[in-house]
């Protein structure tokens, strides 16, 4: 374990769940599908097959995190997007896409980083030809939530970084609120340091120029301090 990081996991399991499947199929928890002795290339594979919640019907693929074993932080969002879930790797559609920018305005490399989602498949409802992001529910978390602790185990970064609400309330709890404690350092057992900021989908929806501008300075100053703390 690295210095001065709490030991993960503690206190944050979280009971796993079997889902009954439209067909009447049953999937087996999350938790049963870890391998003995995981390492991050194992959890993928094993993931692949997990339906321990019906987004396995919705999704394309599961979608798995992607880093260095070693990183100095895990970046942790909500749920892949459309070209994610076609591509099979987590951030490479359009918010993806800012948050590489993001990160380098930041002074941060990507190489350095890993990311993943609190939840591993796409979640959507049609819209004539579209697939449009639905936000994945308090159940549908719980149950991939043994894959992501699986992650931040292996991993063991010295910072977790929140994007969005729906990554915050699910490490940090449900009365979490990105709006009230953005860019704050957050007591948790999970690493040395937890941190939780707006998606970069959520810089993308501003509603003109100005105000996309505005949000994405304000994600790059929240990611400054990030990049402050991991050197």
């Amino acid at each position: 374990m690295r210095p001065g990081c709490a030991a993960p996991l503690v206190g944050t399991l979280v009971v796993p769940i079997s889902f009954a499947m439209p067909n009447g199929e049953l999937g087996p928890p999350a938790a049963e599908l870890l391998p003995p002795h995981p390492t991050l290339p194992s959890l993928r594979v094993a993931a692949a097959g997990c339906r321990a919640c019906p987004l396995w019907k919705r999704g394309t693929q599961t979608v798995f995190g992607e880093g260095s074993e070693h990183a100095k932080a895990i970046f942790v969002g909500e749920e892949p997007g459309d070209e994610e879930d076609r591509g099979g790797r987590p951030f490479i559609g359009p918010a993806g896409k800012l948050l590489d920018r993001v990160l380098a305005d930041a002074g941060i490399e990507r190489a350095k980083i890993y990311v993943t989602n609190a939840v591993k498949h796409f979640k959507w409802i049609p819209r004539g030809k579209r697939r449009i992001h639905e936000r994945p529910n308090r159940a549908e978390i719980d149950a991939c939530r043994p894959w992501l602790d699986a992650e931040i185990a292996l991993v063991r970064p010295p910072l977790i970084v929140c994007l969005g609400a729906t990554a915050a309330k699910s490490l940090l709890g449900p009365d979490f609120r990105v709006t009230h404690r953005r860019g704050q350092l957050v007591p948790s057992p999970l690493a040395r340091y937890v941190m939780a900021t707006v998606h970069p989908s959520a810089v993308l929806r501003a509603p003109d120029d100005e105000a996309r501008h505005a949000a994405r300075e304000q994600l790059t100053a929240d990611l400054r301090g990030v990049a402050a703390l991991i050197g």
